[in-house]
């Protein structure tokens, strides 16, 4: 779409499943789902959409459910997001209670310098008791 067009954004609704690659040079809100990959400006996922496939975009505030690599130079994931994938940012803020499994890694780094996040991000509560036999575990 060129930018006089009047569009400023799409929106993918909550009944629409598209299966096959999004390209878009305006804003996406994507509610459904959606099975390819996704290149576009910005990104806005609604709670309980699914996308499976890579992402890629200038901005990017994640919701819903990702199965795949996501690249954004600035990513949002909020606490109700349940990603599966790599993620590559500039920016990044995640919020407490989101779940990620995947490697996070700045812009431009190199593929070996992932940082590994083991276990999920999740909103959890330090544990301050020791496990049977051990040191206290601390903040």
């Amino acid at each position: 779409m060129k930018g006089n067009s009047g569009s400023t954004f799409s929106v993918i609704g909550t009944d629409v499943t598209i299966r096959g690659n999004i390209e878009a040079t305006v804003d996406l809100h994507v509610d459904g789902r959606v099975h390819g990959d996704i290149a576009c400006a910005s990104l806005v996922q609604g709670e309980d959409s699914h996308i499976e496939g890579e992402i890629k975009a200038e901005t990017a505030r994640l919701s819903g459910s990702v199965h795949g690599r996501i690249e954004a130079k600035n990513l949002v994931v909020l606490k109700s997001a349940k990603i599966d994938g790599d993620v590559s940012y500039e920016t990044l803020t995640i919020e407490q209670g989101a779940h990620v499994d995947g490697r996070f890694a700045p812009l431009g780094a190199k593929n070996g310098k992932a940082v590994p996040t083991g276990n999920p991000v999740a909103a959890k509560p330090a544990k301050t008791d020791a496990p049977s036999g051990g040191l206290p575990l601390t903040n």
